[in-house]
């Protein structure tokens, strides 16, 4: 297989950008939304920012407080022996789960799709209750002309997706939750199959460890229903501990190709790709047996979560899959290979 990794990557790093205020630091700029808009490639990367802490043994959260309309810090101390501080991720105590870092969502213009400029100032915030500990890894779709972006929030009513916006990259109309909690991975269809609109989403089941792709229907982008499990983990191979939509389906003369993340038991990410058929999505054709594409180099390997390669968009154009993909949870890369590799890793 041919896969072409930019000789400028990490094409995004945290040092790119500049905190929203002083009293924070970036720590992650990565799983960055990616559409062709205006004759410019934009991305909506997600923009992970910790309190600074002037005290080795206290760690800070950042949560936006709907009261205040702002981010205010919490402290945790590294003493206390009852609050879990093993995941860098995570600040686990007995009644609660917080967030290391708050994260926003940034854009970011190319023209040429490597070199970017990324502006000064966060796009869009946590601005809701259900955004207290941030919004993150946005999907971008345009649907009839209309920019659609599906993006997670996370605060203590769990992990949902929300759904908004845009005709500039400037101004936002938010819609609220699509989909209950616990559910993230959300995107959209690029355009209606046989009069409706279809999803792909990720819900987690406590009970019974389920990390599965669903799918759903929906009239107006808002209402969604007729919910279906598409696929789940295949023990065993690369995906065989959950699996999650990653970059937005697009089409092909052998139906929809959907290119998705998966976890393997040594807690890897890698892409793989999934054919669905062009009329009946909810079919699924052929499927990656062996990931497209794996961590290997070291910004893939080691980072603030190493060994991740994570898509949360690409750009099917001139033969060529163009995958944006955060890695290591650390920066924006970028990676092509042509589509004819892609339908041969499905045995297509």
């Amino acid at each position: 297989m041919s896969i072409y990794r930019s000789a400028k990557n990490p094409i995004i790093e945290p040092k790119d950008i500049k905190p929203s205020g002083g009293d924070f630091e970036v720590i992650g700029a990565f799983n960055a939304g990616v559409v062709r808009f205006g004759g410019e490639v934009i991305l909506l990367v997600r923009v992970a920012e910790r309190p600074i802490s002037t005290h080795p043994d206290i760690v800070l959260c950042g949560i936006y407080d709907t009261a205040e309309r702002q981010i205010v810090l919490q402290e945790f101390s590294k003493d206390d022996g009852e609050t879990d501080f093993s995941d860098p991720r995570l600040i686990i105590t007995p009644s609660e789960t917080y967030l290391t870092s708050i994260s926003h969502l940034r854009v970011a213009r190319s023209s040429n799709g490597i070199d970017f400029e990324i502006d000064d100032k966060p796009t869009m915030v946590p601005a809701s209750e259900v955004e207290n500990f941030g919004i993150e890894d946005a999907r971008i779709s345009v649907v009839e002309g209309v920019i659609y972006i599906t993006y997670v929030a996370v605060s203590p009513f769990g992990v949902t997706t929300c759904l908004a916006s845009t005709k500039d990259f400037q101004t936002f109309e938010r819609y609220g939750v699509i989909f209950c909690p616990d559910n993230k991975d959300a995107l959209l269809f690029p355009e209606r199959i046989g009069g409706r609109y279809y999803a792909l989403h990720r819900p987690v089941s406590n009970l019974f460890k389920k990390n599965e792709i669903w799918m759903a229907e929906s009239p107006d982008l808002k209402c969604w229903g007729n919910h279906r499990c598409l696929m789940g983990p295949q023990r065993g191979l690369w995906d065989g501990v959950k699996i999650g939509a990653s970059a937005v389906p697009f089409r092909v003369n052998e139906g929809w190709v959907e290119i998705y993340h998966g976890v393997d038991e040594e807690n890897r990410y890698c892409l793989g790709a999934v054919l669905l058929d062009g009329e009946k999505p909810w079919k699924v054709i052929a499927r990656s047996e062996k990931p497209l594409f794996e961590p290997e180099t070291d910004y893939e390997c080691e980072g603030f979560f190493g060994n991740v390669v994570f898509s949360c968009g690409a750009l099917f154009e001139d033969g060529k899959v163009g995958i944006y993909y955060g890695a290591a949870d650390t920066t924006v890369c970028y990676a092509e290979m042509p589509i004819a590799d892609v339908l041969a890793n499905l045995g297509v």
